[in-house]
């Protein structure tokens, strides 16, 4: 027989089962899916996303829909593509009266928060976008700048210049030097940006409400800042520089073109420093979830903005549509709810990430949902109709991509002249397109398209498809153009 004593021991744990789960969405920016320990990266040091991996699903085929932040933030912040949120170049904001997920969560009784880098390119509010409280990038550097230095810097320890993008040389703010920004661990802002969020999980553990929690960290983004502590994590001799392409040389942007190969070494070395300085801020937000008794019912997503690309096609950067800039990780865990160390190996995009997180919450789904739920694959099913390609575009540059087990398409206007600073020789090379065979090439270097009109044609008819489906302007597109035209209809930006 039950004792009163037992009864009241059991109702804690019966309330937790009770209660409607937690949410925690982990964000980085630039972190390519190459460069993580369970994507078979035998150099980099990631254990705290690696054990997450291991503890839940993998997405080893997940793709940004726009390689670059503000688009592919604003884009799975909505559940729309970035030319239908409106959101598809760097400087723009996106509408506060747009449907978000932090707005699904506030209505079915959630407390949300976030803090971190986000890309909203407006001051945070208590309630902007549906959050009820925000930190984001200013204000963490505003409370970052003004805490004191509390330890000691090493003496003579050479001093990392002001990141200056563009007007200094390549060289200097890519960090190829590998210089550690003059702080340890325990100061830097991706520490400070997890410990905000570990003092409001502490404040909010025992609240009656379910939370939904964002935390976005700035690494590794250039200048792939990490702390002293990791001044000799990587020995940048042991990093292989990518070879270039006999295509590549014209569209290699000319700020790159003078690194040296012992440039890039030492570049590869700072960003994958970088990378396990995040893993280990991850790392103390899902301890503290541990430590909290928060873990047992909170889903955790981690996802990158974008890829990176460290050399390929001698490149230093996103903003292309090469598969380092697009690929990236995708981790999700659910205990006792979804499957434990699976890898997904089917093809899954960002616009997918919202429709899942509003299934597997038991949320109302956004107005606007363009991607498809990913719930049956944590489940160990597959979905009615899985992914046999992607889609993502470069707006900035008039770019569209599509690529599938077989093929990558790329097509540009080669109208507009770009205002990211990356530069090539002709500005307005005129429209171009491109078809890679990815089995026999699986470097993207040579061009086949010429040999492959029929692949290019239905290339460009999946990629009409998506944009017919999801562009708003896509009742206005003039009736019977030529496909190409046709595309070049589609990929201009058109922000407010």
């Amino acid at each position: 027989m039950l004792t009163r004593r037992a009864v009241l021991a059991a109702a804690p744990v019966a309330a937790q089962r009770q209660r409607k789960p937690n949410f925690l969405f982990l964000i980085s920016d630039d972190h390519a899916g190459y460069v993580l320990g369970a994507d078979g990266n035998r150099i980099v040091e990631t254990p705290n996303l690696d054990r997450l991996a291991g503890e839940g699903v993998r997405f080893a085929k997940h793709y940004c829909n726009q390689p670059v932040c503000t688009p592919s933030r604003q884009s799975f912040l909505t559940g729309q593509m970035p030319h239908a949120a409106g959101v598809t170049v760097l400087r723009t904001s996106l509408d506060p009266d747009r449907p978000t997920l932090a707005k699904q969560f506030k209505g079915a009784g959630y407390r949300t928060a976030v803090f971190g880098k986000m890309h909203l390119n407006r001051p945070s509010a208590p309630g902007l976008y549906g959050f009820d409280e925000m930190m984001t990038e200013q204000d963490i550097q505003k409370g970052w700048a003004g805490a004191p230095v509390q330890r000691e810097l090493p003496a003579g320890m050479k001093r990392k210049p002001r990141w200056q993008p563009f007007k200094d040389p390549a060289r200097v703010w890519l960090n190829a030097e590998k210089l550690p920004f003059p702080r340890y661990y325990e100061e830097m802002r991706g520490t400070f940006t997890a410990n905000r969020a570990i003092d409001w999980l502490k404040q909010h553990k025992d609240d009656a409400e379910p939370f939904a929690l964002w935390v976005s960290f700035p690494e590794p983004h250039s200048p792939y800042d990490f702390p002293i502590d990791l001044a000799n994590k990587y020995d940048p001799k042991k990093f292989e520089v990518p070879k270039v392409g006999p295509e590549d040389a014209w569209q290699v942007p000319k700020i790159f073109r003078e690194l040296t190969p012992e440039d890039k070494q030492g570049i590869a070395a700072a960003y994958y420093s970088s990378v396990t300085a995040l893993d280990r801020n991850i790392g103390d937000v899902l301890k503290a979830l541990d430590q909290f008794g928060l873990a047992t019912n909170t889903c955790v997503v981690y996802m990158a903005d974008h890829g990176y690309c460290l050399g390929q096609h001698g490149r230093f950067e996103k903003h292309c549509g090469y598969e380092p800039a697009l690929r990236v990780p995708l981790l999700m865990r659910f205990p006792g709810r979804i499957r434990k160390g699976a890898v997904v190996s089917d093809y899954t995009e960002h616009i997918d990430v919202p429709a899942t997180i509003t299934d597997v919450m038991d949320l109302e789904k956004l107005p606007v949902q363009h991607g498809q739920s990913l719930r049956p694959y944590l489940e160990g099913k597959k979905p009615p109709k899985p992914r046999t390609g992607i889609f993502s575009q470069y707006l900035e540059n008039e770019e569209v991509f599509a690529a599938d087990a077989r093929w990558k398409y790329i097509f540009c206007s080669g109208k507009r002249r770009r205002t990211d600073g990356y530069d090539i020789d002709n500005p307005t090379p005129g429209r171009y397109m491109r078809l890679y065979d990815r089995k026999s090439d699986p470097g993207e270097f040579v061009d086949v398209a010429a040999k492959h009109p029929d692949v290019v044609k239905a290339m460009q008819d999946g990629i009409l498809t998506r944009y017919r489906a999801t562009h708003p302007d896509a009742p206005a597109e003039p009736r019977n153009l030529p496909n190409p035209e046709a595309l070049e209809f589609y990929v201009r930006p058109r922000d407010a």
